[in-house]
């Protein structure tokens, strides 16, 4: 199988007619997106392009609820949800997680705008500070929240 335009097409289900107008057509060119051609801060603050700087902190923080009651949250910037990020498609995004030295716990980000997995960028330990960059390629709005798969109860981090 292959993506063409985000459908899948199973080539074992295609008329042969439909195969022979693409062979004709000169075939399919499979292109890999630059967003995962370059994730290199240094090189995509050089590629001429508007760069977003989008600095997270990732802490724990005590958030009122119904009812005159407190929840413990694992917020970004201290709210939930996280800062909204607004850039253009094509615009480089430079994300810096900071994580208190006084946080019970590490952090992490997952962007789902960057198509990275999320091992790509592990969690952060209390006092350390860790940066990713993309090319924002997928038009659309995408939620981004705490990762790491190194973080015990993710699940719980997460929600």
């Amino acid at each position: 199988q292959t993506q063409i335009s985000g459908q899948a097409l199973d080539i074992n289900k295609m008329d042969v007619d439909v195969l022979e107008q693409i062979h004709q057509m000169g075939g399919l060119q499979l292109v890999m997106p630059q967003a995962f051609a370059e994730t290199d801060c240094g090189a995509l603050a050089d590629s001429g392009r508007t760069v977003h700087e989008f600095d997270l902190t990732g802490e724990s923080v005590e958030l009122p609820i119904m009812g005159g009651k407190t929840y413990n949250a694992m917020t970004f910037n201290g709210q939930v949800p996280g800062p909204t990020l607004r850039v253009t498609q094509g615009d480089v995004v430079q994300m810096t997680l900071v994580i208190p030295a006084d946080e019970v716990t590490g952090h992490g980000n997952d962007m789902h705008a960057s198509q990275m997995s999320a091992t790509y960028f592990d969690s952060v330990n209390p006092g350390e500070t860790s940066q990713y960059c993309y090319i924002a390629e997928s038009a659309g709005v995408f939620k981004y929240h705490c990762s790491g798969v190194h973080l015990a109860g993710m699940d719980q981090h997460v929600l």
